[in-house]
This record gives C-alpha cells, structure tokens and sequence, in this order.
C-alpha cells in the first residue's frame, strides 16, 4: 500500500487531469513508444505553438481523472504508455498535429480521443485531422460570403444597366 504522502500526490494528478479534460475541447490519446528525447522535444513544441499541452501519465491516473471529468469508455484504450495531448482551443489542432507525427513516426500510434467530454475513436480523430484548419475554414467561408456580395453587386449594376438602356 503506498504511503499517504504519495497517495496524496496521485489524488493531486488525478484532481489536475481531470480539470484540464473538463476545460479541453479536443484530448488526443496516443501510444508513444519508441519515441526519443529529441523527437519528444518537437513534438510537445510543435504542440505547444496551437496551444495545447502534452501529459505523460501512468493509465490509472488517467482513468480516474477521465471519471472524475464525468467520462466514460476509456479503459479499453488504456494500455500501454499513453500520452495526453489536450487542446484548448481547437478541435482540430491537437488531432492534425498527433495525426502528422503518426504518419511520418510507424511507433506513435493514436488510441482515442475525446471531444466535448465524450469519447471518439482513432479512426474518427484521424478523420477530424483531416479537416482543414480554423482558419482555412474561416478563408473559405469569408470567400464564399465575398463571391456572394459580387454576385450581387454584378446583378445589381446589370439591371441598372439594362435600365439605362432601355430608357436611353
């Protein structure tokens, strides 16, 4: 039985996890072994540029915080050394960022994730990672609202036109 000071520091992690899930729109759960120091080292900076955060925690501290956090389902991914990878900001960001390491790494698997406080599967956060960024989505919705405004403005000035025309 571990001693109260130790089991006092894991009901600490278990309490910090579980408010960064509950404040998380997008958590990633991957395998990482096999990873070195320096790929290690650019991975959590590449993460940390979108504003997410990457956690190393033993599986069962990471299953107590999941239900703390209200979430249920991920005991079945939870074997093997698992990593965090939780995304404040974005949906998108911390699914791309893992899912690029993956492709290019064959050791760096992706187990789940969870969106919104429920649980998906690595199939579905590959698909996610395959979206376009925010603001590729912002660009192509500002484009679209922008061809619909000089539609508009085009129509208008051809009626005007025919107007003129028609009284000339």
């Amino acid at each position: 039985m571990p001693s109260a000071k130790i089991l006092e520091k894991k009901k600490e992690l278990v309490k910090d996890l579980s408010e960064k899930l509950k404040k998380a729109k997008m958590v990633v759960l991957s395998e990482y072994r096999g990873i070195n120091v320096s790929d290690d080292t650019k991975l959590r900076g590449d993460l940390r540029k979108e504003n997410n955060e990457y956690v190393v925690a033993k599986n069962s501290i990471i299953s107590h915080a999941a239900k703390e956090a209200g979430i249920e389902g991920l005991d079945a991914v939870l074997e093997g050394p698992t990593s965090v990878v939780i995304g404040y900001d974005d949906y998108i960001a911390p699914a791309k960022t893992i899912n690029d390491y993956a492709k290019t790494h064959d050791f760096y698997k992706i187990k789940a994730g969870i969106m919104d406080g429920k649980v998906i599967s690595n199939v579905e956060v590959t698909k996610l990672a395959t979206l376009p960024s925010k603001d590729t989505l912002y660009a192509m919705l500002a484009s679209a609202l922008l061809g619909n405004i000089r539609n508009l403005a085009v129509v208008l000035d051809q009626t005007r036109e025919k107007k003129e025309n028609a009284s000339a």
